[in-house]
C-alpha cells in the first residue's frame, strides 16, 4: 500500500455478514469512496465459511483495483487468491506470514498501543503497522492509542500507519495529519447507508 499525502481508507469487514446482501454493501462504498484496501475480517473459523466470504469480496473489490487482505489466515490467503494478511498478534507472526506469502503479498501487523511491537513489525517485513483503538472502546483491555503514539511515529518512522479502532469525526480530525490510513468498519456497517457513514465520517477530511 503506498504511503499518501491524506490518509487513505483502509475498509475492514464486519465479523458476520449475510453474504448475499454484503456484496452490495460493500460495492456501493467501493463505488461512493475510493479505498486503499480491503480487510476481510471474519470471527469464524469455519473455512467454507471464509472461502465463501472471501470469493465474494475479492469479485466486489478486484472489479474496481483494491486489494483484500484477510485476518491471520496465512494458508488461506494464498489459496483464495488474496493479496495479503493482516496479523492480529503483533509482530511474532510477521516473519513467518512474509516468507510463506513473498515479497510481493501485503503483509499487516497490528500491534495494540505498542511502539515496541510496531518497530519489530517493521523489522520482520511487515508492509504496514495499525495501532488502535484509537477511541474508547468495550472491547480490548481499556488501553487506547493515544495521538502522540501516531505523531511520534509518523515523525520517525517510514513505515505506514494505520488507525483503527472506535473512531469518530472528532478522531478523524484530530489524527488526519499523523495518521497514513485510517482503518474503518463497525463504525459505518451498523447504519443502514455505510456509504453515507463513511462520507460523514470522512467529513473532516474534505
Amino acid at each position: 500500500m503506498d504511503t499518501p499525502e491524506q490518509p487513505q481508507i483502509y475498509l475492514i469487514t464486519p465479523q458476520e455478514f449475510e453474504l448475499s446482501s454484503f456484496s452490495d454493501q460493500l460495492a456501493r462504498v467501493l463505488d461512493a469512496h475510493e479505498i486503499a484496501c480491503i480487510r476481510l475480517d471474519l470471527a469464524t473459523r469455519d473455512e467454507d465459511r471464509i472461502a465463501r466470504a472471501a470469493d465474494v469480496c475479492r469479485q466486489v473489490a478486484h472489479a474496481r483495483d483494491v486489494a483484500l487482505v484477510i485476518t491471520d489466515h496465512v494458508v488461506l490467503a494464498e489459496r483464495l487468491g488474496l493479496d495479503g494478511v493482516h496479523l492480529s498478534d503483533g509482530a511474532k507472526p510477521v516473519r513467518a506470514a512474509r516468507k510463506a506469502l513473498g515479497p510481493d503479498a501485503i503483509v499487516g501487523s497490528f500491534c495494540g498501543t505498542s511502539r515496541h511491537d510496531g518497530m519489530t513489525a517493521g523489522e520482520a517485513g511487515a508492509d504496514y503497522v495499525s495501532f488502535g483503538p484509537v477511541g474508547q472502546s468495550a472491547l480490548g483491555d481499556g488501553s487506547v492509542a493515544e495521538p502522540e503514539l501516531f505523531e511520534w511515529w509518523t515523525e520517525m518512522i517510514e513505515l505506514p500507519v494505520v488507525a483503527e479502532g472506535a473512531l469518530d469525526i472528532a478522531l478523524v480530525e484530530r489524527l488526519a495529519a499523523c495518521t497514513d490510513f485510517f482503518g474503518i468498519g463497525d463504525e459505518i456497517w451498523c447504519d443502514a447507508d455505510p456509504a453515507g457513514e463513511l462520507g460523514r465520517l470522512l467529513a473532516p477530511l474534505g
